[in-house]
C-alpha cells in the first residue's frame, strides 16, 4: 500500500492566528475606489485628533482608551472571514489613533527628535514590506486572502501610520513649515503616485502604497491645522471637535459603504493578483 503524503502544514507564524480564527474564505481588504482614498484620509485626519485629545488628560486612560480600541479592532477584523466595511475601517480608525499615540509618546515622553522617530518608522516600514514580500512574493492587496498575509498587511498600516505622524510633525515642527504648508507638500507629493501610474504607468503595487503611506502625514497635517491653537499655526477649532466631525463623516462613508457593498473585490480581481499566478 502506497504511503500516504503527509498533511499540509500552516507556517508556524501564522498557525496560532488560523487555528483560533479559521482562514478567510475570501479577500479581507477592500477594493481600491475613491471613496476608499476619502474614508483612509479622513482616518488619518481623525485618528491623529482623536489621539491628541485623549492625550490632554490621563496619560494612562488615554493610553488605555487608545489600546482598548486597537484589541477590540483586532479581535472584530480577525474574527471575520470576509472583508466587511465596518470591521475593516474601525481597526484601521482604531490603528490611526493608537500609532499616533504610540508616535507621539517616543517623542514627548522619550525625548527622541522628530526626525529619529520618522527614521525610525521609515525603517520598521521598510522591514515590514521586505518581510511581507520575501514570504509571500507579493504586496498586492488582491492577494490578502490568508490569515499571513493579512498579519503583514496590517502591520503595514501600523508603520505607516506611525510614520506619517512623525513625518507630519517632523516637516511642520522641526522643517518649520507649519501645518498648512505641511498639507500643502503632502498634497503634492500625493499627485506623484497618481500621475506616474495614470500617465507613466507606474508599476500599480508600488503606486498603491506610495500614495497610502502619504495619505497618512497629509491627513494628519489636515487634522493638525484645523484644530491647533493659532499659536502654532493652526485654525484653533479643537481636538475634541475635529476628532468628532472626522469619525460622523468616516462612519457616513462606511455606513454607505456596507449597504452598497462596492468595495468587495470581486473574485476574478484576486484570480488576476499576482500572487494567484505563483
Amino acid at each position: 500500500m502506497p504511503a500516504q503524503p503527509p498533511p499540509l502544514s500552516v507556517p508556524s507564524r501564522a498557525r496560532g492566528t488560523t487555528q483560533l480564527f479559521g482562514e478567510p474564505a475570501a479577500a479581507k481588504v477592500p477594493e481600491i475606489t475613491v471613496l476608499f482614498w476619502v474614508i483612509k484620509l479622513l482616518t488619518t485626519a481623525g485618528g491623529e485628533a482623536t489621539s491628541d485629545y485623549l492625550a490632554l488628560g490621563s496619560h494612562v486612560v488615554g493610553g488605555a482608551v487608545e489600546t482598548g480600541l486597537l484589541v477590540i479592532g483586532l479581535a472584530w477584523q480577525f474574527s471575520t472571514r470576509r472583508y466587511t466595511a465596518a470591521a475593516y475601517w474601525f481597526l484601521a480608525y482604531a490603528i490611526a489613533i493608537f500609532g499616533t499615540g504610540v508616535s507621539d509618546t517616543l517623542h514627548l515622553t522619550f525625548g527622541i527628535p522628530y526626525a529619529g522617530t520618522t527614521l525610525l518608522w521609515a525603517v520598521v516600514l521598510a522591514a515590514v514590506f521586505w518581510l511581507w514580500h520575501r514570504g509571500e512574493g507579493t504586496l498586492s492587496i488582491h492577494s490578502i486572502t490568508t490569515r499571513r498575509r493579512e498579519c503583514f498587511y496590517w502591520a503595514t498600516v501600523f508603520a505607516t501610520f506611525a510614520l506619517g505622524t512623525a513625518l507630519g510633525d517632523f516637516t511642520a515642527t522641526t522643517l518649520a513649515l507649519g501645518y498648512l504648508s505641511s498639507v500643502v507638500l503632502f498634497g503634492v507629493i500625493i499627485l506623484i503616485p497618481a500621475v506616474a501610474w495614470g500617465l507613466l504607468r507606474m508599476n500599480a503595487i508600488f503606486a498603491f502604497w506610495f500614495a497610502y503611506v502619504i495619505t497618512r502625514p497629509l491627513g494628519a497635517s489636515i487634522a493638525d491645522y484645523i484644530s491647533k491653537p493659532h499659536s502654532i499655526s493652526g485654525a484653533n477649532f479643537g481636538d475634541g471637535q475635529t476628532a468628532v466631525v472626522m469619525t460622523i463623516a468616516v462612519a457616513v462613508g462606511v455606513g454607505y459603504l456596507a449597504v452598497t457593498r462596492s468595495d468587495i473585490q470581486q473574485p476574478g480581481t484576486q484570480a488576476r493578483s499576482p500572487a494567484h499566478r505563483r
